[in-house]
Parts: structure tokens; C-alpha cells; sequence
């Protein structure tokens, strides 16, 4: 693992091997007292007294791999590990790719790439994905856009690549880059970021995913790529985007740039014109054991919120096409216009290195001359490396670490051009750091840090829920590091560190060397209290409304662009090891070889399936506050009062009282005014619910908040971990307040509605919060139920794709309403599948169609039909307000039983008029509509509320 400290940004990944993160030295030293293995504790505060500590502290606790960010892949461990780290160590080449959302990237380039070529390799997504729809539940907005997040990270570990992000969100489908540009307050706000990212990570070749045209279809899509043609001279500007050259950035200029996007997604082929690089990524490799592009799909398939789960590519060839569009040199190309690869023209040897100097180079007269003594030592290891024992590439490895060591000395003396000087530094840091992985590799040596136990059986991990994978301010913890030795060597620990937050206590390091023999380890345990102002483990950004603002506001600069802010604290080990074949005398320590091994701090639990796994340590507030739902809507004839519900958690692991109340907006009270509040335990979740008397219920807007006051301290935030098992977890935070939005609906109180549940969505709260009688039907029991007792079922959002079970009881919900129930079926996006299975009761085909533009007029077109007048009268003005989008999915043939009754359409397309269709069948009523209903009334847009109402309550005028 390489030093914290080095360039390339706060937010390493190494890809290709422990999953490991280097950032950047907080500004003190590191941690309290620690004692070694033999049992001790050291106690804060106290630089020479120890006490002893519990057995089940320090002793035989079971050691996990770091699971954050996800579970490691095997590939990434022994020879074969070692094998991909050598590939990289081997070259200096550097690519850069950009797209708009999570699961727009190239999968197959990238991994052939890094893992295949050795490339380093940065990945930069534009936004979060928050403004999609989720496949696998009901989160949307921005919790989804933390989700999609985590879902990309675990992809990127199988490409092998680092990853970006910039400032602005997703907002949702745009059919134009200019609608996009409008969205996102212009160009520079997004240039500015991937700007900064250029000159970050200084790649050699760009490369945009997309080609900046209408055929790339998605308006971010088409933005990502103009924006990246822009960033390839921008990055190069010191005019442009001065703050950063005032931060201690310098200019870049990558050598090429290239786009994607030329021949169609999935096209096998390409005219020869249209492209000038072809990668063929169904390339097997040996050590995946696989093609570049299948080990690519399998990380594709974690991001389970954009429907990846069953994605899959036979074996066999698979090409990539890309054309050269700017370079700063006049390429070299073939007859045909053609290069080999990305790289043709660009010397990414480590002697080449040398060569970018120019005339400078003089000033480091033996740089070329130890680079190629270096490249010659790493070809030596990657010899070694092709038999099965790691160990035997150890040798060499231990002279390439010592000799980049050396040359990066040498280097910084030397007076060179700012920017020539920052240039090769970096990448002899990069090369040091790999060549410190691939060593620990080599050598099998390892380091853990995990959050022990204080008072379990020996050796005992606990369940998830008394786990201590989060502490709040003021709380004690240990610590516990444990560097293995599984080398055939005696090893020397020269120091080990436990790196933290700044600000937090540091007493002293364990910095007396330590000899470990084969097979043998060093365990120290460390007493930490998380001090009163410690920051919390949170996004470094966020949106204060997220239905209108279409950018994040970051919280942290120094943490922008990276996925997450890094981890909350880790180790670090600085060790010997005596050079292969060195000789045992007064002289040894001249053959010592050093290197580092690093290890972020987690918690190892057991999950609710018994499997032991691991979280990285976080910090959060003492309490979580939550408003339950955290929307409301309120009708204006169910009464003067509603209940509301707030979930308050306790992180702390001792009894604490406190005083619950809510601020309520002027003139508005609660019944009790307050409540008290005492916990026992930590994780101990209560819920405390207040009846709430608005002042006058007119049709309009509030906030309601939750205060929690204990020991002087005030809490109204609450937050939610956000996870899965197959990847990292992180966690969202949210104020806690509702937004209750007063709504003018009628509704038929009589009526029983029966509510199938598809994808996921919050449709059935709202409609219960207005008053509606809704019952949630299991789409399992869809066969059993009785479907007689319901006036109207509804199906959720994607029920066709995602509930096997709707689709085998279609006739049974069709013959629901011939016998006079009423159906309303939304949108589906499988539009080949619900096509095919001819789910309507009439003739009629989904399409992709939609409308994305939220403010699109919309035309009444059948302004004389019930729908619009009971039991509420829908006019234009009920249209106003919706966020997002009005739909999506809509039909673009239907058979004449089938009635229009909308029509609205994007600026300059034709009117869309499938969006929302009725039809008599039989005794009863069928409705389509591929409106957005499952972002309005989540969002208590009031017509969209009315207008739904009045769908469900259609065939039952007469109740």
C-alpha cells in the first residue's frame, strides 16, 4: 500500500490489490499510547501508565478483509494480484474516461485497459444517477443517488479503476444537451469539476464515452461528451478556472482525446471511417479466467437499481469503437486511418518518463540511465511472477522499491520547472506505491485494524446490532492493528501508526523496532474517545430541495469530486525485510529493504444471514431524529388534525433522557407540546407520535420540525445507513422535518382499494394520508385473494417487469373488470416483454415515449368525461407544479375501445396523446397512464393528488 500524502488527489483507489484508500495526511500526527502484543491497553490521556485489558480485547480476534467498498475480489489477491500489480507498475500510460450516469461507462475498455494493459485508469461520472427510477425499490431522489453510488464503486473495483464525480445531480430524462446546460446553471460548473479532475489525476488520453451528438439520445448524455472536448484545452488554460491554479493546481494538457459513441452501442461493426481506435474487449485473460468484458459485466451487475441483475455477454469477441478527435500532436495513423490503441505515439515506458523533461532532462543527468535499471528489475519480477510462488518476485521488488525511493530524493533536489517537477514526482510516487502493493503481495504480508469487543468471549464477533460499527462524540472504543508476517523472511516493523481525524488526541506511536519472524505477527491495541467536535462520517454534499434544485450544494471543497469523503481512520506499517540473499552480519542492516502496508479501522459483525462481514468505523450525532414519514399530505375535509410520527435512535451506549417537541409554523400547535424522552441502550429506537392542529387548513405548504434537546445539546437530523450486501455502505442524512403539503381533494372514503406493488413506490401512503381505504396485496397472494371485496386495484410502478406473479394472474385482473371493477396499470418499461404479452384488454402498444419537460402544457382532451369532474373537477391549473417530469412510457397505438384523455408534449415534438387511456371492458373500467404520478404525490403536488383520486374513483361515480 502506498504513503498517505501523495498526489493524484485525496481519494486513491488501488485497484489491483487490497482495497485500500490513500488520502491525504491529516494535519497532526496520529493516535493514543498503544502497547504490544503481549495484552496491554493503553489508556487515554496517559502516556505512560497502562492497565490490562480484558482477554477477549486483544487476543485471537478473528481477522476479516476489508469489506467497505465491497467484499474484495479474489483476483485481486496472490499471484494473480501480484500479476495484475506488475502489468501496472510496468507502465506509465493514464487514461481518463467520462459519462453522464452510473452505468453509462465502457466496462469492457476500462478493464481491458487496466486490468489487461496496466493502465491507471480514473473513471469520472457527471452525476449520481439521483434522478432515475430505482428497479429494486422505492428510494428515489437523492438517498437513491447515494445508493447508485455504492452500486458503481463495487463495478469500478471489478474494472480496476478510481472514480469522480462533479457537483451537479441528475434531474431526471432531458431530450437536449441545451435543456441539460439550463439545468445545470451553464457549462462551467460541470467544466470547472471535470477540470479539476484532469489536472488532478493528469491523464495522457481522455476519452468521452459519448460523442456530444442526438444520437447519444439523453441530453446529459450528449453534455458529458461536449463538456469533455471543452476540459481537453480548458485543463491546459491557467486562465480558465484560476481558483484551482491558486489552490496549488497546474495546468494539464492530456495528448489525445477521443469519443465514443460512432457506430451505435453493442455495433460488432464500424465503417472505417467512423473510428480510429478498435479495442476487442471479449479478449480472454488468464488470470480472470474470463473475457475483459464478462469479469466487466459481472461488476455491472451490482447496480441493481438500474436493472442489471440478469445482464450478461457470451463468450467470444466483443468490440469497442472510438475516434480520435483532438490531439496535441499530429497522430500517427495507418492507411486506414486506424491506431492499435489509445496509447500509439505515446512513450508509457519508465524510461520514458525521462523524455517529458525536454531540455530539462540534463538537470537530472542519471534519470534515464535509473529508470531503465528500474523497468529492467520490474521485467525481472514479472519473470518471476509467471510460476505460482508470489515470493519469488520479492528480490527484485525490494530493489525497485528502494530505487524509486532514491529517485524521488534525488528529483525533488533538483531545480526544475514547477510543473515539469510536479509531473514526475507524481508519477514516481505512483510507481512507489505500486511497487510497495506489489511487494506486500510478494511477501504475503498483511495488516487489519478492526474495532474490538470490550467485554464478549474470546475471539467472539457480535451480531449487526450490538456491533459497535459507528461511535459518536465522547465515546471510548479500541482499537485493535495486527500486522501478519507471512513472508519466508524475519521481518522488522520499524513503526506502526494509527492515522486519524484532525483534531483528535495523540499521544505517542509504536516506533521501537520490532522483529517478526515467519509466520509470527505484531498486535496493538489502542484506546481512543471520539472528541466533543468530531466530524461526522456524511456526504460532503447535498440539495435543500431536491424536487426543484438541479445542483448540489458541497459542504467540504477539500473533499470535492470523490465519491465520499475517505475513510475515518486507518493504519499504517513502515517495515524491513533483509534483501534476498543478503548477507546475516555486522553489515546486515545495509541489505535491509523497506516498504509500507496500510489498512483502514472497520468493524467486523455478523449479518442477519449469520455471515461475518465488515464495515468501515463512522462517526455519527449521538441521536438520529427522523419525521415518519418525511412527507405528508393533508386534506382539507378530513378533519382539523393529523398525526405525526417521529422516530428518535440512540447511539449511545449509556442511559440518556431528553425532551422531544416540534416546531410547528405560526399559529399551528401539537398535543402534548412535549415529550420526554429516555433510552437505555445503544441502537434502542422509540417512536413518539403528536397529534397536530394546523391554523386553518387551507390549500398551501409547510414544514414541520423535530427537536430533540438532551444534556444541552439540540438533534434534529436524522440518518439512515445505506447498504446492501454486495456493496460499501455509507450513510444519508436528512433534516428532520416534514413537508406537509395541504391539499383541496375530495375523496370516496367508501371505497376499498386494493394496491399491487411493483418496482416500489410511496403512492399508497399519500393516498391513506387523504383518506383513501388502500390494502396493500401481496403480489404472491394475487392468485388467493378475492378480488370481488375492491372497487378499484391498482398496479405499481413496473409491475409487468419486476412481480412474476402479476403477470401470470392478467386474466384474472382483466376479468376483475369485466365484472365491474376498475383497473389502473402504470407505467412498465419493458416495453418488448408487455408488447408481446398482450396484458391490455384491448390492442395497444407501450412505446418508450415521454414527456420530460414537468412544465409541458397539458390538453384536456376529453374535458366532458367523469374523470375530470368527480369526485373533484380537474382543470389546467392542476398541472402546475409537477416536478421532474410529466411521464414516461406512454402508448403510441391503441385500439379505438381505448380513449385519449390527455395530451401534452417536450418544445418542438408533436403532441403525445398516450399517456393517459381509458376503456370500457365489460361491467368495469381499464386505465393506463404512464403519467409520473409516483414523483407527485410523494411530492404532495396538489392536481396530480385530485387527478389520481379521480382515476381510482372512475366507474364508481355512482357511490
Amino acid at each position: 500500500m502506498g504513503r498517505p500524502g501523495r498526489p493524484f488527489g485525496y481519494f486513491v483507489q488501488t485497484s489491483l490489490s487490497r482495497t485500500f484508500f490513500v488520502f491525504l495526511l491529516f494535519a497532526t500526527p496520529v493516535l493514543l499510547l498503544m502497547a504490544s502484543q503481549q495484552g496491554k491497553v493503553s489508556s487515554a490521556g496517559s502516556a505512560t501508565t497502562s492497565q490490562s485489558a480484558q482477554p477477549s480485547d486483544v487476543t485471537n480476534f478473528p481477522q476479516l478483509p476489508y469489506q467497505g467498498s465491497p467484499p474484495e475480489l479474489p483476483k485481486d489477491e496472490g499471484i494473480v494480484g501480484l500479476r495484475q500489480m506488475l502489468r501496472r507498475l510496468s507502465t506509465t500510460a493514464r487514461l481518463m474516461q467520462t459519462v453522464a450516469h452510473p452505468d453509462d461507462e465502457d466496462g469492457g475498455m476500462l478493464t481491458l485497459e487496466s486490468r489487461g494493459r496496466g493502465a491507471s485508469v480514473l473513471l469520472m461520472t457527471l452525476n449520481r444517477g439521483e434522478g432515475g427510477q430505482n428497479k429494486v425499490g422505492s428510494n428515489l431522489s437523492d438517498v437513491l443517488g447515494d445508493l447508485r453510488t455504492l452500486e458503481l464503486l463495487a463495478a469500478d473495483q471489478y474494472y480496476g479503476v478510481q472514480e469522480r464525480f462533479s457537483r451537479v445531480a441528475d434531474f431526471g430524462f432531458s431530450k437536449s444537451a441545451d435543456e441539460t446546460f439550463a439545468k445545470w446553471g451553464g457549462h462551467d460548473v460541470a467544466l470547472g469539476d471535470m477540470v479539476r479532475v484532469i489536472r488532478t489525476f493528469r491523464p495522457d488520453v481522455l476519452v468521452a464515452r459519448f460523442s456530444g451528438t442526438e444520437r447519444d439520445g439523453h441530453g446529459h448524455h450528449q453534455a458529458s461528451s461536449i463538456l469533455t472536448k471543452e476540459a481537453f484545452r480548458a485543463a491546459a488554460d491557467p486562465k480558465r478556472f484560476p481558483d484551482q491554479i491558486a489552490q496549488g493546481l497546474l495546468p494539464w494538457q492530456a495528448r489525445k482525446l477521443y469519443i465514443g459513441n460512432v457506430c451505435g452501442f453493442g455495433a460488432m461493426t464500424c465503417p472505417d471511417t467512423n473510428w480510429t481506435v478498435r479495442l476487442n474487449t471479449g479478449e480472454p485473460s488468464a488470470d480472470l479466467g474470463m473475457s475483459y468484458v464478462q469479469f466487466a459485466m459481472q461488476g455491472l451487475r451490482h447496480q441493481l437499481s438500474q436493472g442489471a441483475a440478469n445482464w450478461n455477454v457470451d463468450p467470444g469477441d466483443r468490440f469497442t469503437f472510438y475516434k480520435l478527435v483532438d490531439s496535441i500532436k499530429s497522430p500517427k495513423l495507418d492507411k486506414d486511418g486506424h491506431e492499435k490503441d489509445f496509447f500509439q505515439g505515446i512513450d508509457t515506458t519508465l524510461p520514458g518518463l525521462a523524455a517529458r523533461l525536454g531540455g530539462e532532462e540534463a538537470k537530472v543527468p542519471q534519470l534515464r540511465q535509473q529508470l531503465t535499471e528500474i523497468a529492467n528489475k520490474i521485467s525481472r519480477a514479472s519473470e518471476a511472477a509467471k510460476g505460482n510462488d508470489p515470493y519469488a518476485s520479492a528480490a527484485p521488488l525490494m530493489d525497485v522499491v528502494a530505487a524509486l525511493e532514491r529517485l524521488h530524493t534525488e528529483v525533488d533536489k533538483r531545480t526544475l520547472g514547477a510543473a515539469t517537477k510536479s509531473d514526475l514526482l507524481a508519477r514516481l510516487d505512483e510507481k512507489r506505491e505500486q511497487a510497495e502493493t506489489a511487494l506486500n503481495l510478494a511477501l504475503n504480508v498483511t495488516l487489519s485494524a478492526t474495532v474490538v469487543p470490550r467485554a464478549e468471549p474470546k475471539g467472539a464477533i457480535q451480531k449487526e446490532a450490538e456491533a459497535l460499527t459507528t461511535v459518536s462524540p465522547g465515546q471510548e472504543f479500541l482499537v485493535a492493528v495486527n500486522f501478519d508476517n507471512g513472508s519466508k523472511e524475519r521481518v522488522v516493523l520499524n513503526a506502526l501508526k494509527l492515522e486519524v481525524p484532525d483534531g483528535w488526541a495523540t499521544i505517542s506511536d509504536k516506533t521501537k523496532p520490532t522483529p517478526i519472524k515467519p509466520g509470527e505477527n505484531e498486535r496493538v491495541v489502542f484506546r481512543l474517545r471520539v472528541p466533543k467536535n468530531a466530524a461526522y462520517t456524511r456526504p460532503y454534499w447535498h440539495r435543500d430541495d431536491p424536487e426543484t434544485e438541479s445542483l448540489n450544494h458541497i459542504d467540504d471543497e477539500k473533499y470535492v469530486t470523490l465519491p465520499f469523503p475517505p475513510p475515518l481512520m486507518r493504519a499504517r506499517v513502515e517495515y524491513s525485510i533483509a534483501a534476498a540473499g543478503g548477507a546475516r552480519d555486522q553489515n546486515a542492516a545495509r541489505n535491509q529493504k523497506k516498504s509500507v502496508i496500510g489498512a483502514i479501522v472497520v468493524t467486523p459483525f455478523i449479518d442477519d444471514a449469520g455471515v461475518a462481514r465488515a464495515r468501515p468505523l463512522a462517526v455519527v450525532p449521538a441521536f438520529s431524529v427522523a419525521l415518519e414519514p418525511g412527507t405528508q399530505v393533508i386534506s382539507t375535509h378530513n378533519g382539523s388534525s393529523s398525526t405525526v410520527a417521529v422516530g428518535v435512535t440512540s447511539n449511545l451506549s449509556r442511559a440518556s433522557r431528553g425532551v422531544l417537541r416540534l416546531e410547528l409554523p405560526a399559529g399551528w400547535r401539537s398535543e402534548p407540546a412535549q415529550l420526554a424522552v429516555e433510552f437505555a441502550r445503544r441502537g434502542q429506537k422509540q417512536d413518539f407520535n403528536f397529534k397536530v392542529f394546523p391554523a386553518g387548513l387551507q390549500e398551501g405548504r409547510a414544514n414541520i420540525r423535530a427537536v430533540l434537546e438532551t444534556e444541552g445539546e439540540k438533534f434534529s437530523e436524522g440518518y439512515t445507513l445505506v447498504t446492501r450486501e454486495d456493496l460499501g455502505s455509507f450513510y444519508y442524512y436528512q433534516p428532520a422535518v416534514q413537508r406537509v403539503s395541504i391539499v383541496d381533494v375530495r375523496v370516496p372514503h367508501d371505497m376499498k382499494i386494493g394496491y399491487v406493488m411493483g418496482a416500489g413506490d410511496d403512492i399508497p401512503t399519500v393516498l391513506q394520508q387523504v383518506g383513501m381505504n388502500v390494502t396493500l396485496i401481496p403480489p404472491e397472494k394475487l392468485a388467493s385473494e378475492e378480488l370481488s371485496g375492491y372497487a378499484t386495484i391498482v398496479l405499481g410502478i413496473r409491475a409487468y417487469d419486476t412481480q412474476k406473479d402479476v403477470v401470470e394472474n392478467n386474466k384474472k385482473l382483466l376479468d376483475f373488470v369485466a365484472a365491474g371493477g376498475t383497473l389502473v396499470v402504470q407505467y412498465n418499461t419493458g416495453v418488448g416483454d408487455f408488447n408481446s404479452g398482450h396484458f391490455t384488454p384491448y390492442p395497444a402498444e407501450l412505446s418508450r415515449a415521454r414527456v420530460s419537460v414537468e412544465e409541458a402544457p397539458v390538453d384536456i382532451l376529453a374535458p366532458e368525461d367523469e374523470v375530470f369532474h368527480h369526485p373533484n373537477a380537474i382543470t389546467a391549473r392542476d398541472f402546475d407544479g409537477w416536478v421532474q417530469e410529466r411521464g414516461l412510457y406512454f402508448m403510441d397505438k391503441w385500439d379505438e375501445h381505448f380513449k385519449p384523455l390527455l395530451a401534452c408534449h417536450d418544445p418542438g415534438e408533436d403532441a403525445q396523446k398516450g399517456g393517459l387511456l381509458q376503456a370500457q371492458y365489460g361491467k368495469g373500467t381499464y386505465i393506463y397512464t404512464g403519467y409520473a404520478f409516483f414523483r407527485q404525490l410523494p411530492a404532495g403536488v396538489p392536481g396530480a393528488v385530485r387527478l389520481y383520486v379521480n382515476l381510482l374513483s372512475a366507474g364508481h361515480e355512482k357511490r
